[in-house]
């Protein structure tokens, strides 16, 4: 529970100082084993610094504010609001000197040595925020797909970093559960863990035991597998899948927790392994995890970028997830295409697709050609011999009890929010623009 928060906005609404405390006594109580007295000591203190902030002004302390939530705009859903969302977060970035920054949509960012003769890739990833009660599960999954970022770019990872953030009243242990999973994936693929952070999620302010935090993943490499350089003639390849955090975290919450186990592997890893070993990702174009919305989000974003058509083909694709994990999704009625599969997409010129399926199947992983990209834009399955519209929904599929109830449809006023949505995010471009200046003069 955000204390703070809550004060805020309780004070905003007009609640008496007294009411408040004695609310906030109570709602601390249900989860601090504390004293009423306690308890109460808090509740001031937390009122206080509530009023304290409340009301401030000058470019560096008022925030932009849309009116627009990010629940009610699917931020974090990879759906069309989270991928709306993170267009306008480029354009705040701006243009870089990176030789891969965020305007690509790439899975990490690239810049270039001194020397010219080596690519620095960086990435972070967030663990799955509904794995909080399971940190060592959290740690295995976020640790993979920060390497995963790192692979697809057609580089090999070095080193490995984390952040963890418990709230005041988890268990010290957690933190140790986490880092075990994380260097659980680290031993395995020979990259070390070599810094991190650890804090409390908003000090004194929250209350509870929520867990979250990320990991980050540097690599080096000469040569890049950007999602610019797929070409129209060239083959959409897939490799096996079996899911991550969110495969987990639906077999966890609809009670199919033998499903989890189906995850726990680095087949991914070893597939990039091979590539690289192998000297192929020189010939490949592009490669990209399907990560959360699942092949429907990750088409749309390698269209936009490259400036191409895909086309894929449903049925291929379908024979390279793992069975327990597509029984237990079409069994609760989750569209695979738009979930995260722990899969590998590769997109390169057909005389190579033979030397890639023959080296990623060497390596213990299945792979199978699923697709094409062609000139136009957008994305296409085929399905039943039709083509059939490929867009991502708004929302990712719904793969929890929860999510199925918030739904995955665009709400009707979307175009009103992305209209907020820009004036927020051009405010906030000025403000950046405004004080860079003010610097400057200084």
């Amino acid at each position: 529970m955000d204390i703070e928060g809550y004060a805020k906005r309780a004070l905003l609404n007009g609640v008496e100082e007294s009411e408040l405390e004695d609310i906030l006594t109570s709602r601390i109580r249900e989860v601090k084993n504390t004293t009423q007295k306690h308890a109460r000591e808090l509740s001031k203190a937390s009122v206080v610094e509530a009023k304290s902030t409340l009301h401030v002004s000058g470019d560096v302390l008022t925030s932009t504010v849309s009116g627009i939530s990010m629940g009610q705009f699917g931020v974090g859903s990879r759906g069309t609001g989270d991928f709306y969302t993170h267009e306008k977060i480029a354009e705040i970035i701006g243009k870089t000197g990176a030789f891969v920054d965020s305007s690509h949509l790439d899975d990490s960012g690239a810049v270039i040595t001194d020397d010219g003769f080596k690519y620095i890739i960086v990435t972070v990833d967030g663990m799955h925020s509904r794995l909080s009660d399971f940190p060592y599960l959290a740690g295995f999954h976020v640790a993979r797909a920060a390497l995963r970022d790192i692979y697809v770019m057609g580089a090999r990872p070095v080193a490995l970093l984390s952040d963890i953030h418990v709230a005041d009243d988890g268990d010290v242990a957690k933190i140790f559960d986490h880092i075990a999973g994380i260097t659980t994936v680290s031993e395995l693929i020979d990259v070390p863990l070599v810094t991190g952070s650890t804090l409390r999620v908003g000090g004194d302010m929250v209350i509870g035991d929520r867990m979250t935090g990320g990991v980050g993943a540097v690599g080096v490499e000469s040569n890049l597998t950007s999602r610019i350089q797929a070409k129209a003639g060239d083959v959409i390849l897939m490799t096996e899948g079996a899911g991550g955090g969110t495969v987990s975290t639906t077999a966890l919450y609809y009670g199919m927790h033998g499903v989890v186990d189906e995850t726990i592997n680095i087949k991914f890893l070893d597939a990039c392994e091979a590539l690289i070993e192998s000297g192929l990702t020189s010939k490949i174009h592009a490669m990209t995890d399907v990560t959360n919305g699942g092949v429907r989000g990750d088409a749309k974003e390698i269209s936009r970028t490259a400036g191409l058509k895909l086309v894929f083909e449903e049925p291929r694709m379908r024979k390279l997830v793992n069975p327990p994990v597509l029984n237990m999704l079409e069994s609760l009625e989750i569209d695979y295409l738009g979930v995260s599969l722990d899969s590998l997409l590769i997109i390169a010129p057909e005389e190579y697709t033979g030397d890639i399926i023959e080296t990623v199947r060497n390596s213990g992983v299945d792979i199978d050609i699923v697709g094409k990209a062609e000139e136009g834009s957008g994305a296409e399955i085929i399905i039943d011999g039709k083509k059939c519209d490929f867009t991502p929904r708004f929302r990712e599929s719904a793969y929890t009890p929860i999510k199925k109830m918030v739904g995955e449809e665009e709400p009707l006023d979307f175009e009103d929010m992305k209209h907020a949505i820009d004036k927020a995010a051009g405010e906030s471009l000025d403000k950046k623009r405004k004080i860079i200046d003010r610097i400057k003069k200084d």
